[in-house]
């Protein structure tokens, strides 16, 4: 099964891919058109209630393939209103081969034709709440009606997701929905139809621009990174680069030998010094409180060395804290072994996945199924980096194709970690997995378009993030 928000996701993705939507239109348009002809005999009288968006342009193309019967089609408001581009040259395709076609401006002067078949075609899978006018005055029409009817994608007021209603919805005798099973309908007193209408498996496996909009408009919070002593650059990155993801607030504690030097790297930064060199175990207690406290979403790994005791430090952390936290780099090697209740998502490079006890390989998109193991035996979200980046829950794996190889620059690493934990904040931890490799691997290409390949620096990436986050349409 699929939800709405994945499918609206999955459509976008497939365009990524070279499917475009117009295309899709036309294959789930025909897709409508053979179930009419299970249903009903050539020259039998079909209705199209339709509305403004592609759920309705769905249903233009099907009035297209339906020559042999006596087809009129109802459009839910007025024409120049319809909401995308290829849903509109649908209509208006329909207006130039002159089909029947009756805009309909006021649910009063709403009345659905004599009819054997009605095609419901009003609101599709994103729209959830009760039925506005006109829809809600066509749905009890419908309903009234002594004729069959057959719901595009899903009936009009009925939540895709719950199977739920909130008012008035569309009493279908059958659903035609597309590429999978929506959970709503699982329970539907219809006979549902799965209609594959050519959308590639790699649209779900992938991450693509329809990830990335799923969690714009949804970002903020505070990120504290807890890095730093033998390297400095590595965590101001991690902080700098949470903030270009969309982070409010981004803090750095560090051995107070190097705070100076790491807040010197970037006056945006809220640098907190403890005591010492490296961590070690005595500053846990104090970086858990903060962390808990401001509800942080907590970056631990770059730049703290390899000392046993600061391993020791960040396994005890982890072990204590129970929110969220990005694991990355030095602190990696605490993962195979720990206890804890805080939700992890963990940012190996090749050598640290094998030392973690995953596949050890050049090519991850070969072990996609080992990173999936690795994940569901430490109960954490693995964000394996490589040529292709593959993220896994141990029941989801999606890969990662944004990059390229300037990005084994230093740094980058560090940058990954900043923006998963800037969306981690807001978004759950698989999605801000895979939205921020996205991220990070387009924030490279960008840098690459305007000519930085040779001699690509991780900060050259920090100017592209905002654009590589925000900039959709041009991914």
């Amino acid at each position: 099964m699929i939800t709405a928000a994945r499918m609206a996701a999955v459509d976008e993705n497939a365009e990524y891919l070279g499917v475009p939507r117009k295309q899709l239109m036309e294959s789930s348009g025909n897709a409508i058109a053979r179930r009419v002809r299970e249903m009903a005999s050539p020259g039998a009288n079909v209705a199209i209630v339709a509305g403004r968006g592609n759920n309705g342009g769905d249903a233009f193309v099907a009035a297209r393939f339906l020559d042999e019967y006596d087809v009129s089609v109802l459009l839910l408001g007025r024409a120049e209103t319809i909401g995308t581009d290829i849903a509109r040259e649908n209509w208006d395709a329909l207006q130039q081969a002159d089909y029947d076609t009756t805009e309909v401006t006021d649910s009063r002067a709403f009345e659905l034709p004599d009819c054997d078949l009605v095609i419901d075609a009003m609101l599709g899978t994103g729209v959830t709440g009760a039925l506005r006018e006109p829809a809600a005055t066509a749905a009890r029409a419908i309903n009234d009606a002594d004729a069959s009817v057959l719901a595009v994608d899903v009936p009009s007021g009925l939540n895709a997701d719950s199977g739920e209603s909130e008012g008035t919805a569309v009493e279908a005798d059958a659903v035609v929905t597309f590429h999978d099973m929506k959970p709503g309908l699982a329970d539907v007193a219809s006979d549902v139809t799965v209609s594959d209408i050519g959308i590639p498996a790699a649209a779900e496996r992938i991450v693509g621009p329809g990830d990335l909009r799923s969690v714009q408009g949804n970002v903020g919070g505070r990120v504290f990174v807890i890095g730093g002593g033998p390297f400095t650059g590595a965590p101001a990155l991690a902080g700098q680069s949470a903030l270009r993801a969309g982070a409010d607030l981004s803090f750095v504690a560090a051995p107070d030998s190097v705070a100076s030097v790491i807040q010197g790297y970037a006056e945006d930064l809220i640098v907190q010094p403890y005591d010492g060199d490296i961590l070690t175990p005595e500053q846990v207690d104090d970086l858990v409180d903060t962390a808990e406290s401001y509800d942080d979403t907590v970056v631990i790994g770059p730049g703290l060395g390899n000392a046993d005791e600061t391993l020791d430090a960040a396994t005890d952390f982890l072990e204590s804290y129970t929110g969220r936290a990005v694991v990355d780099a030095d602190a990696l090697p605490a993962i195979p072994d720990l206890d804890t209740k805080a939700t992890l998502v963990c940012t190996p490079n090749r050598k640290e996945l094998a030392e973690m006890g995953g596949p050890d390989t050049d090519d991850l998109t070969e072990v996609t199924d080992e990173i999936e193991d690795l994940a569901a035996d430490i109960g954490h979200v693995v964000l394996a980096k490589g040529k292709t980046d593959v993220v896994s829950d141990g029941e989801r794996t999606r890969v990662v194709r944004t990059g390229n190889t300037g990005m084994t620059v230093g740094g980058t690493g560090d940058l990954l970690a900043g923006i998963v934990a800037g969306l981690f904040g807001t978004t759950e931890a698989f999605d801000a997995a895979c939205v921020g490799s996205f991220v990070n691997g387009r924030a490279g290409d960008l840098c690459y378009d305007d000519g930085r390949y040779e001699g690509l620096l991780a900060s050259d990436m920090l100017e592209t993030i905002p654009a590589a986050m925000w900039g959709a349409d041009d991914v």
